[in-house]
């Protein structure tokens, strides 16, 4: 007798739900690879072809018309394949003149999909920074939407930049990952305050746009509650905000300040984990880890404050608006920009300065 979904009723052998659980993870496992080489052929064959139209650049003097044309030929040629476009020809001709041994450092270029190479080369121009964010996006699994504004709020000069007494409070492979976990500053422009704003009004902004706020807090980051409720000793005390991090596997209590760090803050949070960890924290978990965000803050004070703190506290600054330098502000099309070319569609041309860089600029 079958179900109605075609699935036999008879009673399974003894093991059966293991064995099929990894074969399933074998499979899995089997579609990722065949994707990474299919993805991996992909951005071989584009670096052929880029280091192809590089040199009869160079050696022939080839331009923009001779590209244009080249790309209606292989469109004709191969039709169900998108790709194509004048624009991505060049950026093929970019990767190839800027990527020239396919990697990123030491990573390899080919472990990205195309169009974060793409967003990784034309958003960014320092090598080490090239490579930095490579390898952030192979670890953990980075969209391009997430990539692209990881770069554009600098998060290489953020990542792991918070005061902590993580090194004398944790023990050393712990330790490490915690600090590179926090970040200073953390980025809530996209709450849409003011400076003047207060702790109540940036934390249920914070929970309004949650989904904004745990890409900008990393990876590993699952919200417990807000205004997370402890008693002790018959009186009440409410965290501002918890989470768990299920990479450090311990409890992450959030505190807001909405002005500069004083360091009876600390003594505050220091409470706080104290308090977590006796009522909350299960027996398998980690110390819990406390994360300050006040307005300003001065390093050095922070330092000394938790010099003497007993529990594992990091200090950091937040901003409501945002101060970048103008030439991250003109950025190159967007992703989505590129794709709509890929299909055929009329994009705006990219800025002056950064189409001469990219070679779509004409030549005799």
């Amino acid at each position: 007798m079958t179900t109605p979904t075609g699935k036999s009723t008879l009673t399974l052998p003894e093991g059966y739900a293991d064995w099929l659980a990894q074969l399933k993870g074998q499979i899995v496992q089997a579609r990722q690879r065949a994707s990474l080489s299919v993805n991996a052929e992909l951005v071989q064959l584009y670096g052929r072809v880029g280091r192809d139209i590089l040199e009869r650049q160079q050696t022939q003097g080839w331009g923009a018309k001779v590209i244009d044309r080249l790309a209606l030929d292989l469109k004709d040629a191969f039709p169900d394949m998108r790709g194509w476009s004048p624009r991505n020809l060049k950026y093929m001709r970019f990767f190839a003149q800027h990527c020239p041994d396919g990697l990123f450092g030491q990573q390899p270029a080919a472990q990205l999909p195309w169009f974060h190479i793409v967003t990784v080369l034309t958003q960014l121009t320092d090598a080490a920074d090239r490579e930095w964010y490579a390898v952030q996006t192979v670890e953990h699994g980075w969209s391009r939407t997430t990539l692209s504004l990881n770069i554009k709020n600098r998060l290489h000069l953020r990542q792991g930049a918070a005061v902590t007494n993580f090194k004398a409070r944790l023990p050393a492979p712990d330790s490490a990952l915690a600090h590179d976990t926090l970040k200073d500053p953390y980025m809530f422009d996209f709450l849409g305050l003011g400076d003047d704003a207060h702790e109540r009004e940036i934390e249920s902004g914070l929970i309004r746009h949650i989904t904004r706020f745990l890409l900008e807090l990393g990876a590993g980051f699952a919200f417990v509650g807000r205004q997370f409720r402890l008693e002790v000793a018959g009186d009440e005390f409410f965290i501002d905000l918890l989470f768990y991090h299920t990479r450090l596997k311990c409890y992450v209590v959030v505190e807001l300040k909405a002005t500069a760090f004083k360091p009876e803050h600390a003594g505050q949070l220091n409470f706080y984990l104290a308090a977590v960890d006796a009522q909350v924290k299960a027996p398998d978990d980690k110390p819990t880890i406390g994360l300050l965000l006040c307005k300003q803050q001065n390093r050095l004070v922070a330092e000394y404050a938790l010099s003497g703190i007993d529990k594992p506290i990091g200090v950091a600054e937040y901003q409501l608006l945002r101060d970048l330098p103008p030439l991250l502000e003109q950025s190159l099309p967007s992703i989505a920009d590129i794709e709509a070319e890929l299909a055929g569609e009329e994009i705006p041309d990219l800025p002056a300065a950064k189409s001469a860089d990219l070679g779509f600029g004409q030549k005799p």
